[in-house]
């Protein structure tokens, strides 16, 4: 139903301009307006010279001179005529990149305000809206070309919703709308976006770790495992802090492809991991990125089917992306070495990416840490409240003999993946890597004869970044910024992402301390029923 106000002159323009919208033609509102101003500035120029020159004859040309100057002044006011045109933009391009968004003047919005109807979860619709929703919902328009189309990332989000709203005949006010830079995940970290998901924030610390203190940031739902891990961050600075070492800055990516024979295959396996190569094929990977250096190739052979594990330096980019443009360039050429080789995939499982393997328990991927503490007997006791013999008897009966009884890879800790999932959720990282990113061997022992605690985690595949995927967000790039490592290190390329590692490691130190210290002392049940369930009386279960 058309709710607009006005005249039949009014309706031909807003029909014009919808076509030009989402219909006819699949232009973006910012190139119809970019058109028009062109067409005007140069048939202004051209009426200008035909003024001064009063002797020259009027002919077509003069004509369609006039007429498109008619035609671009008409179309421009229209812009101020018609509100459903989509805000210009200075600089924003469909991938996301560029300036930020330029809004109308205030008094010229109210003023053309149309006459709105209510929509779900978005506000008002107005009466263009209501068409691009139904077009959606009838799949006449394609949910995901609405950002495209329509040239706004919010206003594409709005309709999508209420689309998907009158399709299911289920709502979704429970979902946030407002608060979300949808221009900033285009083409970046989510397609089709209806709204966000919360998530509580705590933060635990100060974490004392080589040296420094971090505050850390640790998104998730469960109840008590910010309070455990700020218990153990306690401990670890009482006793003097922790430290880390980074082992390998090593990512991987590994393509599968075939060759007509096993003996075939074994020639390629020769060639590629021959030192004698290994230069030409590192210049060749390395053309993909100014950051991605490759540092090894690793074979494996399957019959006649060949898997060759890159990994390489990706800079302060977790770098799956870095490294896959590097392996087509290395496979493009070894296709002129071996014309035979089929390529059957960029990655052939053996990389290996978000599963529990044992190439990355061995090799490692990412970055390969280890982090340790003393701690002192006194504060096992005053903060921990129990004793070193406990907790070293406990690691070797759960952690070590009881992951290996059930056959774990990679699993020796106590809960680890806990840890590391809500600094990835925080920090912008890709939470399904937390599969391998979590693989973990705690290990404690008793020290300066049994008095104190000697405490380690070694993980040896940590895959962190702080730039690109959801880094970009403002919640998460404000996580990062708190620890002290948001962005690119400019000063040197890869040390934010290196020193974010070390934070995981450190992190996960003091949760295992202090989840197997709850355990040793019987106190686990009892904190999980003070912080895991629901009181009205917050302050008396925080007392």
């Amino acid at each position: 139903m058309d709710v607009r106000r006005g005249g039949g002159g009014g309706r031909i323009v807003g029909a014009a301009r919808r076509a030009l919208t989402w219909g006819a033609l699949p232009l973006p509102m910012r190139i119809t307006n970019g058109l028009a101003m062109v067409s005007l500035v140069l048939s202004s120029c051209d009426l200008l010279r035909l003024c001064s020159d009063r002797e020259r004859p009027l002919g077509g040309r003069e004509f369609a001179t006039v007429v498109c100057q008619l035609a671009s002044v008409v179309y421009l006011l229209s812009l101020f005529a018609h509100p459903d045109a989509p805000a210009t933009t200075t600089g924003d391009d469909d991938d996301g990149q560029g300036g930020s968004r330029r809004a109308r003047p205030a008094a010229v919005a109210a003023a053309a305000e149309p006459a709105p109807m209510h929509g779900h979860g978005g506000g008002m619709m107005e009466a263009d809206d209501e068409e691009i929703v139904a077009a959606v919902a009838s799949g006449a328009l394609p949910s995901h070309r609405l950002e495209s189309r329509l040239g706004d990332c919010r206003r594409a989000a709005r309709l999508r919703r209420e689309a998907l709203r009158r399709v299911t005949g289920r709502g979704v006010e429970g979902l946030p709308f407002d608060g979300m830079d949808y221009q900033a995940i285009l083409g970046q970290c989510c397609e089709m976006p209806v709204g966000y998901v919360q998530l509580p924030v705590g933060v635990a610390g100060p974490l004392l770790l080589d040296g420094r203190e971090y505050h850390v940031p640790m998104a998730t739902t469960e109840g008590c495992l910010v309070a455990s891990v700020n218990r153990g961050c306690r401990a670890i600075s009482a006793s003097g802090g922790a430290f880390s070492v980074l082992l390998r800055d090593a990512m991987s990516r590994a393509p599968a492809v075939k060759l007509p024979s096993a003996m075939r295959a074994a020639e390629l396996k020769a060639f590629a991991e021959a030192p004698a190569n290994f230069e030409l094929l590192a210049a060749v990977f390395n053309r993909s990125s100014r950051f991605g250096r490759l540092q090894d190739i690793r074979c494996a052979l399957a019959g006649r089917n060949l898997y060759m594990r890159f990994t390489c330096i990706t800079g302060d980019a977790m770098g799956m992306n870095m490294v896959s443009k590097g392996v087509e360039n290395v496979l493009g050429y070894l296709q002129n070495v071996f014309p035979d080789m089929d390529v059957i995939s960029v990655s052939g499982n053996y990389c290996s990416d978000k599963k529990p393997t044992a190439v990355n328990w061995i090799e490692g991927r990412g970055k390969s840490v280890v982090c340790e503490a003393i701690i002192k007997g006194d504060v096992v006791q005053k903060v921990l409240k129990t004793t070193v013999e406990k907790l070293v008897e406990l690691n070797i009966i759960k952690n070590l003999a009881g992951s290996a009884v059930a056959g774990a890879l990679g699993g020796f800790n106590a809960h680890a993946s806990n840890i590391v999932t809500a600094l990835f959720i925080a920090t912008g990282q890709d939470p399904a890597q937390n599969v391998e990113s979590s693989q973990c061997i705690t290990m404690l022992e008793e020290v300066n004869d049994g008095d104190d605690l000697h405490i380690s985690v070694t993980m040896p595949s940590i895959e962190v970044g702080t730039i690109g995927g959801g880094t970009c967000l403002a919640s998460q790039a404000a996580c990062l910024n708190l620890l002290g490592v948001k962005g690119s290190n400019h000063g040197s390329p890869g040390a934010n992402a290196k020193r974010l590692a070390t934070i995981v490691a450190g992190s996960v130190l003091a949760g295992e301390l202090s989840l197997l210290a709850a355990l040793a002392s019987g106190h686990l049940v009892k904190s999980h029923m003070m912080y895991n369930r629901s009181s009205k009386d917050v302050a008396k279960a925080a007392s």
